[in-house]
């Protein structure tokens, strides 16, 4: 079977026919005809950085945290937190305060015709018209004298109101570290939409130039071919780079709690100081020991030790004591000619714990078995501290030696892909040697970009360990200052 090629025109002046007749490779043709499609969608890729970020507004990372500070429902609830432990804390000082009542009622019996007697103050027996209200009032006082679970119950709800306190820190902090993931990842898909579009401007030049030699008949079809996955790689690159921060601003704009659509803003100076961050492996593990976190759990464990307290005063009697006085009459709750008559009565009342089912028992098994628990909870916090200090600063570290690498991999690579790109246009390497240079200078970018994501991740991870910024903590010859 033939295939006929009908000669057309170009990009301007290319003969598909003519060059059909110098290769005599249907490839060759296929690999021509789709240059002007495979530019035109380069060009669109082009023009497309500013549309990823179209009708958002950009947002400083000092900002962006602010607001999600505010915002971040998990802080909203911390902080609720808080005053739910003042709440519990005037509680329990309210156990200490007698309890004081009020009563005022009012009645009427209907008794139908007749009359009916009463003694009064003075002791007479008066009659009066039936079918009358009669009115009561008292006041009454109930206090609990001693309760050996009184102080434990105050001491404990102290220590919840610490612990969540130093909970709203530690949230705080968490709420930090995931807006700056996503604000990194958006400059860091931002890094990499310019270097795909580098690597696309070049795969267009290349592409021109392979066409040229293919067409002059110094080069093969697969040269071409060659060339236009090249472009295609480098507008799927480009594509992929801003996919990801459109993605990431998506998820900047929830964490924020913004109604308007976010991106991260460029040449942020807090970005650029966590880039050359400086830290001190002492400093920062004698800070995280000392941690918001640990001061958490401590306060925790301290709850829990009270509460167990409070669950054994079960045993302990408690001492009981309550007064009222009221009275009753036909005046208006003795007001008037009417006064009522009068009394009160005290009470004294010790209560003595024998047997309740065994319910106190399991209230302080269950208070043992949290302390257990909160003790365990605190130990494996300050080993993590210690663990995390370790893991964060040498990932700090590593990723600000493999920027310097990269930055020196990027420069060789560079340079590796102009000598061969010149070896190419003269003949003497081959597109094989040009497509293994332009990787090369691809890899080394796409490593840079990750070094720096990796430094700016390490330096977030830091701060939430210890709980406050690392560029406010400078070390000195005798210890931490801030």
């Amino acid at each position: 079977m033939t295939i006929q090629l009908q000669p057309r025109v170009i990009s301007g002046h290319w003969d598909v026919g003519a060059a059909r007749r110098k290769g005599g490779h249907l490839l060759l043709a296929m690999g021509l005809a789709a240059t002007p499609l495979v530019a035109a969608r380069a060009q669109d890729t082009t023009r497309a950085r500013d549309s990823v970020s179209a009708g958002t507004q950009p947002v400083t990372l000092a900002e962006a945290i602010r607001l999600a500070q505010q915002n971040s429902p998990q802080a909203i609830a911390a902080r609720g937190s808080i005053e739910s432990g003042r709440a519990e804390l005037r509680s329990a000082y309210g156990a200490f305060l007698p309890s004081i009542t009020a009563n005022f009622g009012a009645g009427r019996q209907f008794t139908g015709a007749g009359s009916l007697t009463r003694v009064n103050s003075a002791g007479e027996q008066v009659t009066i018209a039936g079918n009358q209200w009669n009115y009561s009032n008292s006041l009454g006082f109930n206090a609990q004298l001693f309760n050996a679970a009184n102080i434990p119950n105050v001491r404990a709800a102290k220590a919840d109101i610490a612990a969540a306190t130093q909970g709203a820190v530690t949230q705080s902090f968490t709420v930090a570290l995931n807006v700056e993931q996503q604000f990194y990842a958006s400059l860091s898909a931002l890094e990499s939409e310019d270097a795909a579009r580098t690597q696309l401007a070049q795969a267009l030049q290349q592409l021109d130039f392979s066409r040229r030699r293919v067409v002059a008949g110094a080069a093969t079809a697969s040269d071409s071919l060659t060339a236009v996955v090249l472009v295609a790689n480098a507008q799927l690159a480009l594509r992929v780079a801003q996919n990801a921060r459109r993605d990431a601003n998506a998820t900047l704009t929830r964490l924020v709690g913004s109604s308007v659509p976010l991106s991260a803003a460029l040449n942020d100076p807090d970005v650029a100081a966590r880039d050359t961050v400086q830290v001190d492996s002492a400093a920062v593990t004698t800070l995280a020991e000392a941690s918001p976190n640990i001061a958490q759990a401590t306060a925790v464990l301290a709850a829990a030790e009270q509460r167990r307290k409070a669950a054994r005063a079960s045993y302990i009697p408690t001492v009981n004591a309550s007064y009222s006085r009221g009275g009753n009459g036909i005046g208006a709750y003795g007001f008037g000619n009417d006064p009522f008559a009068y009394s009160g009565q005290l009470n004294l009342s010790l209560s003595i714990p024998i047997f309740n089912g065994f319910v106190r028992e399991g209230q302080i098994a269950n208070a043992t078995i949290n302390q257990t628990n909160a003790a365990a909870s605190l130990r494996d916090a300050r080993l993590a501290a210690k663990q995390l200090s370790v893991q964060y600063i040498d990932a700090l570290r590593l990723g600000q030696e493999q920027i310097l690498v990269q930055t020196a991999s990027i420069a060789a690579a560079t340079e590796n892909l102009r000598v061969v790109q010149q070896r190419y246009n003269l003949g003497l390497s081959t597109i094989v040697d040009l497509l293994t240079a332009q990787t090369t200078l691809n890899q080394a970018q796409s490593n840079l970009i990750a070094a720096r994501n990796s430094v700016r991740l390490a330096t977030a991870q830091i701060e939430a360990l210890i709980g406050q910024p690392l560029v406010n903590v400078t070390t000195g010859p005798n210890g931490v200052t801030r």
